[in-house]
């Protein structure tokens, strides 16, 4: 058994193993109290006036405490995570970096701006990590890029991949979770792959090209994969209820 998990661990390609094992590392830290939460999450005043920079960065990293809410979430983490590197971005691990730089950037701007804006500035000021955000995030650029992939929920309905953000939305309202997270998560979602999948087709402009510095950071091989049709099947859901409909296999 921990033979077969040192295999799978191994075997994640790095971004995924890397993010992974931070946020394992960070959030059973804090949870041992080995390590504060409150040296973590974001506070902009802390950020500007004590240069405490880190928090830019932690506040991605923990997913609060170690409970079934943390299980699914690393589930979340790691299927879909693992399954945007090693298919839409294979050969491409510097614009897999960039994107999730790009989706921390915007999620960390919609906070701090929705902080200045009266009337919902408590509701962002309430919001002191955006691990959650930033992994839905992932599950909506790769429901974007695998849009006819069959899924069933509980058993109880299937859909297509399309619409797995808004289901997961959906059982967020029923069972009274705070939808803010996962709706910050959609809206970075889109807004990259509106610039970098739908802007480039309309304009011949791709206006996030991963920056030369960056790609100068992974030795990337150039691969170009023609992926199947049945690509991704077998992603869970965020309840563990929700995978591949066994009837459109």
């Amino acid at each position: 058994m921990a033979q077969a998990v040192e295999e799978w661990y191994r075997q994640m390609p790095i971004i995924t193993r890397s993010y992974l094992t931070a946020a394992v590392v960070t959030t059973v830290g804090c949870t041992l109290d080995i390590i504060s939460p409150y040296h973590l999450y974001l506070n902009p005043k802390l950020v500007v006036q004590q240069y405490e920079i880190w928090r830019l960065v932690t506040n991605f990293l923990y997913f609060r405490k170690m409970d079934l809410d943390f299980m699914f979430h690393m589930f979340f983490l790691a299927r879909y995570c693992k399954l945007l590197e090693e298919n839409s971005f294979r050969g491409r691990t510097a614009d897999f970096f960039y994107m999730l730089l790009f989706g921390a950037t915007v999620l960390t701007g919609i906070v701090l701006i929705g902080g200045m804006i009266p009337y919902v500035s408590e509701t962002f000021a309430r919001i002191l990590f955006l691990s959650n955000s930033l992994t839905f995030m992932m599950v909506y650029v790769w429901s974007k890029h695998n849009p006819f992939i069959h899924m069933s929920f509980l058993g109880l309905f299937t859909f297509t991949a399309a619409y797995l953000p808004w289901v997961l939305l959906g059982f967020s309202i029923l069972v009274g979770s705070s939808t803010w997270v996962d709706l910050l998560g959609m809206i970075a979602g889109h807004v990259y792959y509106f610039l970098e999948d739908v802007y480039p087709r309309m304009t011949g402009r791709r206006p996030l090209k991963t920056p030369s510095f960056i790609k100068a950071l992974f030795a990337d091989d150039n691969v170009v994969v023609a992926q199947a049709p049945n690509a991704g099947v077998g992603a869970g859901a965020r309840f563990g209820g929700m995978g591949p409909d066994p009837q459109v296999q």
